[in-house]
């Protein structure tokens, strides 16, 4: 298709319910029925995650109408595969809120381009084709680098290594593999609200904008090694005063501890791990150690960004 009419691209969000499938069926009927040109994919937080190629390819058309769902999770998901969204060329359709007529309609006054009634070009991936196409749910953190301060607290909080450093010494999610799916956590302890899910059922952890009244400016210090001794919550109760707003219900500090604890627990629960796996879980000492060379890589980091940041001295 040519680029000069701009390119539309369709996330069936295959992995997760939390775009209702009677929006996405008659989505994918409008489009087809409009006779309109488009890129359909089976999810793209996998592809994402995959650093699939075909996302630079599309960010570097002269326009992009997406259908899918929160824009600023979109957007960040493009950036974390290498491919960043041009924000004066991109329009963004979100299929979790928008009813099917209203992103259909979004696409046609987009300018794109439509087949002819004489095209012989067949019709975009029925939805069968648009299936899951592994047994993997593609969850894991996304940063919002507009928000994100380099604090490094994320790093400190996970204890499965999903998060690194680059050569720059920034924050960075490395291993998504390692993140454990359903546990948002590390999203509830940042404080600059940096870090989405965007399979997530509620906002703003699932990528919704941000509104002055959500964020809670100061940092949540959590004492790690606290974690497996000691009245945590107690604690913590005591350090910081419960906002009334609709965000503070997504987004606290003993719902984050918990959940941390929880992931462990859903291991045996939920994904039916034989004896021998769950004996070979760590130690609560284990986890400690875990969560200190977490702390360790953190605090190393942000010395040597304090370093590199630090004005030479002349000379004496």
């Amino acid at each position: 298709m040519s680029d000069a009419c701009g390119r539309v691209l369709y996330c069936h969000c295959a992995n997760a319910k939390v775009i209702p499938m009677a929006t996405k069926t008659a989505v994918l009927e409008g489009l087809n029925e409009a006779r309109v040109e488009f890129d359909a994919v089976s999810d793209l937080c996998e592809m994402a995650a995959r650093g699939d190629t075909r996302l630079r390819e599309l960010a570097s058309a002269e326009a992009l109408t997406v259908a899918a769902c929160y824009p600023r999770a979109v957007k960040w998901l493009f950036a974390s595969a290498g491919a960043p969204l041009p924000e004066s060329t991109t329009k963004v359709w979100n299929m979790r809120v928008e009813t099917p007529e209203a992103v259909v309609e979004g696409v046609l006054n987009s300018g794109i381009r439509r087949r002819a009634p004489a095209d012989a070009v067949p019709s975009p991936e029925p939805e069968a084709q648009l299936a899951a196409t592994s047994g993997w749910k593609p969850w894991f953190p996304v940063i919002d680098y507009s928000r994100c301060t380099n604090c490094m607290q994320c790093l400190s909080f996970c204890l499965f290594d999903v998060y690194g450093v680059s050569a720059d010494q920034k924050i960075q999610v490395q291993n998504q593999n390692n993140c454990k799916t359903e546990c948002p956590a590390c999203s509830r302890v940042c404080p600059e609200v940096a870090i989405m899910f965007p399979k997530y059922r509620h906002g703003p952890i699932n990528g919704e904008e941000i509104k002055s009244d959500d964020v809670r400016r100061e940092a949540m210090k959590v004492d790690i090694s606290a974690l497996l001794g000691g009245d945590i919550y107690s604690m913590l109760r005591d350090r910081s005063v419960k906002a009334k707003s609709r965000f503070s219900k997504e987004r606290d500090d003993d719902r984050a501890l918990q959940e941390r604890q929880n992931c462990l627990i859903a291991l045996k629960k939920d994904f039916d791990i034989p004896a021998e796996v769950l004996a070979a879980l760590p130690t609560p000492e284990e986890i400690l150690a875990k969560a200190e060379a977490a702390r360790q890589r953190a605090e190393a980091a942000l010395k040597a960004v304090s370093a590199a940041s630090a004005p030479a001295e002349g000379p004496a």
